[in-house]
């Protein structure tokens, strides 16, 4: 019934609490309780005597229809919610009871959503893409080198579709464009560790946030709607998903090492002097690129080193 009330007011207009019973064959008193239940979402609305209820803004609502007639790969299952906890938490407690599965799941909202290092991600109700994809590799761990990087060109590769340029990569897990952080994106895996295992691939993507939904970001960031303003959020997630699935088959048929010098072209530290960072220690050098493991290539005073993903950050010289 939320749902429905959703897609009632998402036009951002006013409707009349009568009004809204009718259309949902309910009475004005279960419309102001599922009305509470949007104060619950934080989804911001108004109430005005003698008009009635409307959003703050307008809102498309996530659609799977229209999101699946974009995506042309193999999807066993997509799913819908209206709030979790996280999608890729969502995905990885039912990994398990899907094993060879292509299981992807979108949400409107995170209560908890995650970024790498333990970071909170930023989720406000129906603006941006949160996104996991659960899929199952055989090989174990080694066959996974590179997946991160596969992820953020798919990423890199759905925006260009949708006609954004300009947008670059940076090592291992991040999107950026006009210089700020646009999406990121955070692998989990469960399984065994030279047999078969499975991996949840999480994306979430500045869509459209205002300054104040953004206050706890502590980077700079951007979101698509400041780029190409009339983007459809169903065409954004439909693409992004299309791509990802599409570099998902070729990953598995050939690993990351035809993507190496694509991934380098994007990076937007690439030839530069930048600063790595780890609980223990600090690491200067230039940027050469990336080997075909993925793993970043740091021209340093000791000569060429080689930098696995773990908990590092990577930022730009002084």
């Amino acid at each position: 019934m939320l749902k429905k009330l959703l897609r009632h007011l998402s036009d951002g207009h006013f409707h009349s609490g009568e009004a809204l019973g009718e259309a949902m064959g309910v009475s004005r008193a279960a419309v102001w309780k599922q009305l509470k239940k949007l104060e619950e979402l934080e989804v911001p609305f108004s109430s005005v005597k003698g008009k009635g209820y409307r959003l703050h803004d307008p809102i498309e609502l996530l659609d799977e229809d229209a999101i699946r007639s974009v995506v042309s790969q193999r999807l066993d299952c997509l799913e819908l919610l209206l709030e979790v906890n996280s999608t890729n938490t969502y995905l990885f407690e039912r990994a398990s009871d899907h094993m060879g599965k292509r299981y992807a799941v979108l949400a409107e909202k995170q209560s908890n959503g995650r970024g790498r290092r333990g970071r909170q991600w930023i989720s406000p109700f129906g603006r941006n893409i949160y996104l996991s994809l659960l899929v199952s590799f055989s090989g174990g761990m080694s066959a996974l080198e590179g997946l991160s990087l596969t992820v953020g060109v798919a990423v890199e590769k759905a925006l260009s579709r949708l006609g954004i340029d300009g947008v670059g990569l940076k090592w291992p897990n991040d999107v950026y464009a006009d210089g700020r952080k646009l999406a990121g994106i955070l692998l989990e895996v469960t399984g065994e560790y030279n047999s078969h295992c499975q991996v949840v691939i999480g994306i979430g993507l500045n869509l459209s946030m205002s300054e104040a939904e953004a206050r706890d970001i502590d980077q700079p960031w951007v979101d698509l709607k400041s780029l190409k303003p009339d983007l459809s959020r169903n065409q954004v997630a439909g693409v992004l998903l299309d791509e990802l699935l599409s570099s998902i088959d070729t990953f598995q048929r050939e690993g990351f090492a035809p993507l190496q010098e694509y991934w380098s072209q994007k990076d937007i530290y690439h030839d530069k002097d930048v600063v790595i960072s780890s609980p223990t220690q600090q690491i200067s050098g230039t940027v050469k690129g990336v080997n075909r493991k993925g793993e970043l290539m740091l021209r340093t005073e000791r000569g060429m080193e080689i930098i696995s993903a773990g908990e590092l950050s990577v930022r730009p010289a002084d």
